[in-house]
């Protein structure tokens, strides 16, 4: 490139260097005069606002002052007429003082009046007084010249008479109390009675002395009487039941009077029917399980009585012993459900009386627990129930009941009175009770004692409703000779001491086994 060339290049670019810088200048100038105008409008619409503000200030405070101005004349108005009327009550008040003050200024001169009409009475009172006196000792004195006594002695005669006449009013007055006392306790007791019926509603069954067992199918009757009928006297040998196979479709008929052997008998039996195996060796095993299912029952039976009662803390021995009543009968009424009944009883009256009544319930449960043992035992119900609660720790008020509840000893406490009425109440609830079959099922007892009093005798059972008696001899102290003798004096005894219809058939059984094993 040629040095003009460059030199030229140089100049058009200082050229236009020089025309770019004018035009900023240009530019920078306007742009100055357009910033000068804009702050100049600022200032001015400043200056606007702030004298716009001035003057709204201005109107502002005039508007205030006016308004206080007009709120103290307000104010102002309504004190004076709060002071007016505070002004005029004050008159009032002082008006109605006014008043008042004469009223009581005439009250006082009437009650000076009064005071002045009462000293006079009084003063006339004081006289007549004197005057009494006087003509009451010339009285006392001519009646005493008159009777001949003194003043004491006429006292003492008035007072005698006096006596006698209250003493009469006083026993008539408790005569009639006494008589309508009694009326009332009548009356309420029989309340009580009828309240204590009405709310327990105790079901009960009459123990009978027969149980039927259902059987598959006729022919089990020949496996239960077994080859010569070696099973059906084992059986009744072990259970002391009589077993009645007749023409009853399907059934055999358990009869005994006791309820415990009648069960024992029945569950075994049942057991056997399902088992299949019907032998001697089976129906011994099956015997000793049916025994102990029938005292867990009895167990299960004590516990379930004194849940349904409410009772707790009574010993496991006396629970137990609850339990086999349930097995006992009293003229036809079973013996548990009498107690349960006696206790709810009891417990009813006790509530109507305010009395404490799980203690009265209790009583009522225990009253006739002698009748668990009194078969077995030598005493009445009454004292060996009472043996038994003192033996096993029971409380003075039930033990007091217990021997109470016949009258036999002097009832200590209210709850020993109320078991003795639940108790006849039970028993004399119609239908309740059958003389029959008490009667009945003592003279089995009674069979059943006069053979085991004998020497030699191991067991003796009471079967066909009282019409055979199967006595069990120890073989080693009874010999086939003596058996022949026992029976004859059993029969004898039973003669002499026993009343009952047609005839009794002993049957003495001597049995001796030898038993080995081989090992």
């Amino acid at each position: 490139m040629s040095p003009n060339v460059i030199i030229g290049a140089i100049i058009e670019a200082i050229v236009i260097i020089a025309l770019c810088a004018i035009a900023g200048f240009l530019a920078f100038s306007r742009y100055k005069k357009n910033v000068e105008a804009t702050i100049g409008n600022a200032e001015n619409k400043a200056r606007e606002i702030i004298d716009e503000a001035l003057k709204t200030a201005e109107t502002k405070k005039r508007e205030g002052l006016l308004e206080i101005k007009e709120e103290s004349i307000k104010t102002k108005n309504e004190l004076d007429k709060e002071i007016k009327e505070r002004r005029a009550e004050a008159q009032r008040y002082e008006r109605r003082v006014q008043q008042k003050e004469e009223s009581i200024d005439k009250k006082a001169e009437a009650i000076e009046k009064k005071e002045a009409s009462l000293i006079a009475h009084e003063e006339e009172l004081a006289k007549q007084r004197e005057l009494v006196a006087r003509l009451n000792d010339e009285r006392v004195q001519e009646l005493e010249r008159i009777s001949g006594l003194t003043s004491e002695q006429a006292k003492e005669h008035l007072l005698k008479i006096v006596e006698d006449e209250v003493k009469h009013e006083t026993a008539v007055m408790i005569k009639e109390m006494e008589t309508r006392a009694k009326e009332e306790a009548d009356k309420k007791a029989k309340e009580y009675v009828v309240t204590a019926i009405q709310r327990c509603a105790a079901d009960h069954v009459s123990e009978t002395t027969i149980s039927v067992v259902q059987l598959p199918n006729d022919e089990m009757k020949g496996r239960i009487i077994g080859r010569e009928g070696r099973n059906i006297r084992t059986l009744e040998t072990l259970t002391g039941v009589e077993l009645i196979i007749d023409d009853t479709p399907e059934a055999v008929i358990l009869s005994g009077f006791d309820p415990i052997r009648r069960e024992v008998a029945r569950i075994a039996l049942e057991k056997l029917i399902v088992d299949g195996r019907i032998h001697p060796a089976r129906i011994e095993e099956m015997v000793e399980k049916a025994q102990r299912e029938v005292e867990m029952m009895i167990k299960e039976e004590g516990e379930a009585a004194t849940l349904e009662v409410g009772v707790h803390g009574i010993h496991p021995e006396l629970v137990k012993l609850l339990g086999k009543m349930k097995f006992r009968t009293s003229y036809g009424q079973n013996a548990l459900k009498h107690s349960i009944e006696v206790a709810h009883l009891a417990g009813l009256l006790a509530a109507e009386l305010g009395l404490d009544v799980r203690m009265a319930k209790r009583a009522g449960l225990l009253h006739d627990i002698g009748k668990a043992v009194d078969h077995e035992m030598e005493g009445s119900h009454i004292q060996l129930g009472a043996d038994l609660c003192k033996k096993y720790k029971e409380s003075a008020i039930v033990i007091n009941a217990v021997e109470s509840h016949h009258g036999d000893v002097e009832a200590q406490s209210l709850i020993a009175c109320l078991v003795q009425a639940a108790d006849t109440i039970s028993a004399a609830r119609p239908g309740a009770r059958r003389e029959t079959l008490e009667t009945y099922t003592t003279r089995l007892k009674q069979l059943e004692e006069i053979a085991n009093n004998f020497k030699g005798v191991d067991k003796s059972f009471a079967i066909q409703a009282g019409r055979e008696i199967r006595v069990m001899v120890v073989p080693e102290q009874v010999n086939d000779s003596d058996m022949v003798l026992m029976a004859r004096d059993i029969s004898k005894q039973i003669e002499a001491e026993l009343e009952y219809p047609g005839q009794i058939k002993v049957n003495v059984i001597r049995e001796s086994r030898v038993v080995e094993y081989a090992k």
